[in-house]
């Protein structure tokens, strides 16, 4: 693991909006709603659905034979959509640095939805600072190192084997060699904890150097909740505004802590330890549950990932919801 740094500037922050400039990867993923739930304040309904049986456990049906026997199956199995947001800022009211926010899940604003971060990591503590006080997000300080890794021709054709079947083959962008981000969040000046590496494209963290396509201009609109935190006990409502190049690229690949086991599947442990822990509600976890089902959206399965380029994000100052609609809280 390389040297991790967190990176100090002078108030940038003026008044709002902020703009911030640069380049990410927004990655979607199938999080198991009693994972994000726990992550999300009860007001709110989940968006969920894609639910689905797993066996749970067999009950003989012949006592000198154990090979017949009913199968019982809970359907408790259910997803939202929830994934990460990675970026390098190279201009912003606090300077350089980087961000990952790891988004729990969608919940409902009728007409459309709004999503919730779990856990934000900067390497900036000025700019740690503002999104707790003034977001109301969960910011940690975090150090990001970066190191390339070159990959073979082999390896490439099979990454992209079935993209190739199913015709989208040359559709995804994927450069030759690929970034290890490794992030660790910082307790204090001595203390760090490894939260997890993403592997990437160069091309997500250093876009004006590629001379491909970048995919077409799209604006849009990302609102989002925050707030209900030690440093902002408000229920709040924000929204980005961002304009960018968008393409498709193949997703990242995502690992734990290095000190997670792995089980039999090849699989971290943390993901399944996550999700039986049901019956935690938001702001009953602790800290460390709270890190730990944050990594779980993480380690869960990618289905989408985009790659902003020329990114030009324009931050909106939150609003303080004081009465939530009871079309969007749970009944």
């Amino acid at each position: 693991m390389g040297v991790v740094e967190a990176t100090k500037s002078s108030s940038g922050y003026a008044k709002p909006p902020w703009m911030f400039t640069g380049s990410a990867l927004y990655q979607l993923h199938l999080v198991k709603a009693e994972t994000a739930r726990a992550l999300i304040p009860k007001e709110f309904r989940l968006v969920e659905a894609f639910g689905y049986s797993f066996p749970l456990f067999s009950i003989p049906t012949h006592p000198k034979k154990e090979e017949e026997s009913i199968e019982v199956e809970l359907a408790l199995c259910r997803y939202t959509l929830g994934g990460f947001f990675l970026a390098h800022y190279d201009d912003s009211p606090a300077g350089i640095f980087d961000e990952l926010v790891v988004i729990a899940g969608i919940v409902w604003n009728p007409p459309t939805s709004c999503a919730w971060a779990a856990r934000v990591l900067v390497n900036s503590h000025e700019a740690c600072f503002h999104g707790r006080k003034y977001i109301g997000l969960p910011s940690q300080v975090a150090g990001f190192s970066k190191r390339t890794i070159a990959i073979s021709e082999r390896s490439r054709n099979k990454e992209n084997s079935f993209l190739h079947k199913i015709g989208f083959g040359t559709a995804f962008h994927n450069p030759k060699d690929r970034i290890d981000v490794q992030v660790a969040e910082i307790k204090d000046s001595s203390t760090t904890t490894d939260f997890c590496c993403i592997s990437l494209p160069t091309a997500v963290l250093n876009s004006r150097s590629d001379s491909t396509w970048m995919g077409p201009i799209v604006k849009m609109s990302l609102p989002s909740y925050s707030g209900h935190t030690e440093y902002n006990p408000h229920l709040l409502k924000y929204s980005c505004q961002i304009k960018c190049r968008v393409r498709a690229v193949t997703p990242a690949k995502v690992s734990g802590p290095t000190t997670t086991p792995l089980d039999k599947h090849g699989e971290e442990l943390l993901a399944h330890q996550s999700f039986y822990s049901v019956g935690s509600e938001f702001g009953e976890l602790t800290e460390n549950d709270a890190r730990n089902r944050s990594i779980s959206v993480l380690l869960s399965k990618p289905v989408l990932a985009l790659e902003f380029n020329f990114l030009k994000m324009q931050v909106e100052p939150p609003i303080v919801v004081a009465h939530c609609s009871k079309n969007i809280v749970e009944d």
